[in-house]
């Protein structure tokens, strides 16, 4: 059973907190230890702000966007799960601000409270009788309240990067029922007080606070009988007292390899029972946060502001970054770094306004460094995003398909609202006839810029696609619309029995010359054919990626059946594209690649999974990756 979506209690009976002195006074040296830093709040409950506060503790407030939807059954323990979620609360918080608050937090703290009986997690009642189910069951009997805490250590290195360092506990409270009459209970559950506030109302059980007392006027509210576990004794909180020494500059941003979802880092040692330091696994789970509770609206705070201010000004920054691309800044900056304003705008020929101007946003954006010197005009060089990514000749570089979103993708948007009422791609609304014919695939220009787009996108993702799956079986391939063969190239380098056809139009084909050079091995071969028509070359293994996103039903059946027609028993499908969440919540790229109004659809692992089925394909792997791909291995029945 949970709280409110807050996280907070909703009962409107008085309370009154009362901090143990104790406590609050070996708090104050480690709180005057954070003077300076940039503490955290991973919660928008306001007990826990009011808690907090109190203690004479100053931090902001980010709310986690972390989906509370882990397995109850994987916890041997339900204080685990609770520990568990607040974990996952806090590094949620940790992970995103430095790229999308762009700053970097010194303490992130998460909290989760679950109340239990007899070692069972609590749900939410569904209806009014399983409401009153749950009561009564309780009535005269003790529960538990346990409440999880995580605490997140940031500490930035001097190469960008952040290790994290998690210390967690929690602490249970024993909370007993009166006996409740039928008549008491109905009268509450008819109240539309959520069921939750009755069972955690008394039971703040957060370390620095003492349980509130029920008020003696109500029978309804349950009474504490003792609070069993108190981690954060005098010798605990000296403990942490002593581990809270980051030196993170809140100002600096955070540089992660692709696909690392574990951080380095070095391990606190410590003797509490209820203490656990370990390494961190990220996790990337995300929704808009409310600030509509029970039905009133709250002051929103600071992290709602800056999340609806990123989604408003989304556009600005792309346009920049777009603008860079196209003006070929990072390019100038890596070949000749430390210029100035006014020899960029020579360079660029653009004014010296506008110039200074697009400078100093790219490095708000974290795509620039201003180096100041005294007495001098600042100068500017790569950022380390800039150099990894948006130069033209990086290995990793999207520069071909920042042009794509440039000249293609940004247009089309322009129109959403036209397309959204009319279900259907605004291309001509958004292209003259000369620019329909630039920007089309038929023309040479349009070809290139394309495809320079796709060999992007698979330069980057190839490696992952490539050994997400044990390929040892498979002799021969087939990249069904591989295009420049980047994504071919990295299967050949990763499977060195693998020989890699790729398949696709002829006018594609004849431009793939301007992107690889000849495999050493001559294991990747271009086959020219229009796949919806034409026979496909045999192989034991057929590649479609990025492919079935961007075709109507109708051609995604006769792709699929003229692969099973291809395929003896036993051949492998391999599918990468990005897949959504089962409940349509994310990856937020997908949904938005959506709205484009292309005659394809966005689906989840399972849709694409029985999509395949249906034409003789049966799913052995799935691996969700961190890179901009996901990827699925289906095998012929």
């Amino acid at each position: 059973m949970r709280r409110d979506a807050a996280g907070g209690s909703c009962c409107q009976f008085p309370r009154v907190v009362q901090f143990d002195l104790k406590a609050t006074m070996v708090l104050n040296p480690v709180i005057s230890k954070l003077a300076g830093k940039l503490v955290v709040l991973a919660s928008a409950s306001p007990r826990r702000l009011e808690i907090l506060r109190s203690a004479g503790l100053r931090f902001e407030v980010v709310p986690s966007w972390f989906k509370e939807t882990l397995d109850k059954g994987l916890f041997k323990a339900p204080h685990e799960y609770a520990v568990e979620t607040a974990k996952q609360k806090a590094l949620e918080v940790a992970r995103r601000m430095p790229f999308k608050h762009l700053k970097t937090p010194d303490i992130v703290i998460g909290a989760d409270t679950i109340v239990t009986v007899d070692g069972m997690i609590l749900e939410k009642p569904v209806d009014k009788h399983d409401a009153y189910r749950m009561l009564s069951s309780l009535s005269g009997k003790e529960h538990s309240v346990f409440t999880g805490v995580a605490i997140v250590l940031c500490h930035e290195k001097e190469n960008e990067e952040v290790d994290y360092q998690l210390v967690d506990f929690y602490e249970e409270t024993k909370v007993k029922f009166a006996d409740l009459s039928e008549d008491m209970l109905w009268e509450y559950i008819n109240s539309g007080e959520p069921i939750t506030s009755t069972l955690s109302s008394c039971s703040d059980n957060l370390p620095i606070s003492v349980p509130t007392q029920p008020p003696s006027s109500s029978q309804a509210l349950p009474s504490h009988n003792s609070s069993v576990r108190r981690p954060s004794s005098p010798c605990d909180i000296q403990r942490l007292h002593t581990q809270i020494t980051p030196t993170a500059s809140p100002a600096l941003k955070v540089k992660r390899e692709d696909g690392e979802s574990e951080s380095s880092q070095t391990l606190v040692n410590s003797t509490s029972k209820h203490t656990d330091n370990r390494k961190v696994k990220l996790h990337d789970n995300a929704t808009l946060p409310s600030i509509t509770r029970r039905g009133q609206v709250t002051e929103p705070t600071r992290g709602d502001l800056e999340r609806i201010c990123e989604l408003m000004d989304g556009f600005k920054a792309s346009k920049a970054l777009f603008t860079a691309s196209k003006l070929c800044l990072f390019d100038l900056l890596h070949s000749r770094p430390g210029l100035d304003a006014a020899q960029v705008a020579q360079e660029i020929k653009a004014s010296a306004k506008g110039t200074e101007c697009l400078l100093e946003a790219c490095v708000s954006l974290g795509l620039l460094k201003s180096i100041e010197k005294a007495c001098q005009k600042p100068v500017y060089e790569n950022a380390d995003l800039a150099t990894d990514f948006l130069r033209s000749d990086a290995p990793c570089s999207l520069h071909g398909y920042l042009q794509h979103c440039n000249e293609t993708m940004w247009p089309l948007f322009s129109h959403l609202e036209s397309a959204v009422q009319e279900g259907t791609s605004q291309r001509e609304k958004a292209f003259s006839k000369q620019m329909l014919q630039e920007t089309s695939s038929s023309s040479r220009e349009g070809k290139l810029r394309f495809m320079k787009a796709m060999h992007n996108i698979a330069k980057i993702t190839g490696k992952t696609i490539a050994t997400a799956f044990d390929l040892s079986t498979y002799k021969s391939a087939c990249d069904l619309g591989g295009c420049t063969g980047a994504l071919a190239y990295e299967f050949a380098e990763a499977h060195p029995g693998l020989s890699v056809t790729v398949f696709d139009l002829p006018a594609v084909v004849e431009l793939n010359e301007f992107f690889h050079p000849q495999h050493p091995d001559n294991r990747v071969s271009f086959v020219a054919g229009d796949f919806l028509k034409d026979e496909l070359p045999k192989a034991d293994l057929y590649i479609l990626a990025r492919i079935l996103h961007d075709l109507p039903d109708e051609k995604v059946h006769i792709l699929l059946s003229k692969i099973a027609d291809a395929c003896t028993a036993g051949c492998g499908l391999l599918l990468s594209e990005i897949f959504l969440d089962e409940d349509r919540r994310g990856p937020s790229r997908g949904l938005l690649q959506a709205l484009s109004m292309s005659e394809g659809k966005q689906r989840s692992a399972t849709e694409y999974s029985l999509l395949l089925k249906s034409h003789g394909f049966i799913t052995a792997h799935i691996r969700h990756t961190d890179n901009l791909l996901d990827a699925m291995l289906c095998i012929k029945a």
